[in-house]
């Protein structure tokens, strides 16, 4: 059965997420979807078969609907939740899952007293490399992991003044809400929970165009130790190292995994598919929903991901350290 699906949100990136499956996907389909600005969408519905609808509660108002893609600006997350778990819908939520710890209990819990599956949008979490990294840590390929350094960045884009995203209420710390939120879900799965965080977002200028570098130092529960960077103004990077007290993995994009372990006379590479994350992602949702498997975000790393987010940005305001 195909599993029909609302979404919520179709600028570019909820547009991204349909494109993935449209015609593609033998497990769900989207349906129908409403937007703030229908207008600027209404010839790309009609192009997808989308049943453009007014509201979200339209969307779930409709018993013929199995599931909601929610894709709007990060603080409407916590009430859209909620709301589809209470009529009963399944909800996928792209990152990041809310801007507090408290909303993402919140969230979560509506989900699980409802009894619906609550995915979470982390498609990194889908890179066959992310995946032969986490296998490759927790066997103790390269011993026990002491310290992370990663660094996720890209050109920024530029929007206007009036946008939700050039609102710092609703991205704060510069690129954590675009990009930076990806490295601490790839983090937390791969090192395990962070238990302190310190932090700093300053704004630099780059060809008349302001924005924040940010970076930090991380301690895990684990005692390993770990640096991380995030800005807008370079090349896009995926940077991730692990080093262990017998080795080192890294992965530097989407498609390959360099290591060394001591003794070894040269590094070791290994080159993977490319792969459709999103396609990924948005199928290993319908397959939670199935009962096939469940989703690969627990909700601890949700929740724990969400608190580790706002130590960032509490953490760069107060020039001080956070305990998670």
């Amino acid at each position: 059965m195909v599993l029909r699906v609302g979404i919520s949100g179709l600028g570019r990136w909820g547009q991204v997420l349909v494109d993935s499956i449209y015609e593609k996907s033998e497990m769900l389909a989207v349906v129908a979807g409403c937007t703030g600005s229908k207008e600027k969408v209404t010839a790309y519905c009609t192009d997808k078969g989308i049943d453009l609808r007014n509201t979200f509660a339209d969307l779930l108002k409709d018993d013929s609907l199995d599931a909601v893609i929610i894709a709007t600006p990060h603080s409407q997350h916590t009430d859209q939740i909620i709301a589809a778990a209470n009529a009963g819908k399944h909800v996928f939520v792209e990152k990041p899952f809310t801007l507090s710890k408290e909303s993402a209990e919140r969230a979560w819990n509506a989900c699980d007293s409802a009894g619906v599956v609550c995915a979470l949008g982390h498609n990194r979490r889908f890179l066959p490399n992310m995946k032969r990294l986490r296998n490759l840590v927790d066997d103790g390929e390269i011993g026990d992991p002491v310290h992370v350094e990663a660094n996720i960045s890209s050109p920024g884009r530029d929007y206007s003044l009036n946008h939700w995203r050039s609102d710092p209420k609703q991205c704060p710390a510069g690129s954590m809400t675009g990009l930076g939120v990806h490295m601490t879900d790839a983090l937390i799965s791969i090192m395990g929970p962070i238990a302190t965080v310190n932090a700093v977002s300053e704004m630099r200028s780059c060809r008349n165009l302001k924005s924040a570098v940010t970076f930090m130092t991380l301690h895990f529960a684990s005692g390993a130790t770990g640096v991380f960077s995030t800005l807008f103004q370079t090349a896009p990077v995926w940077f991730l190292r692990v080093s262990g007290n017998q080795g080192w993995a890294e992965v530097r994009d989407f498609r390959r995994l360099t290591s060394l372990k001591i003794g070894d006379a040269k590094e070791h590479q290994e080159k993977f598919a490319q792969t459709d994350i999103e396609q990924a992602e948005l199928e290993a949702f319908a397959e939670a929903i199935a009962g096939k498997a469940p989703y690969p975000i627990s909700a601890h790393d949700a929740v724990h991901g969400t608190a580790v987010f706002e130590a960032v940005v509490r953490s760069a305001e107060t020039g001080a350290p956070v305990d998670l």
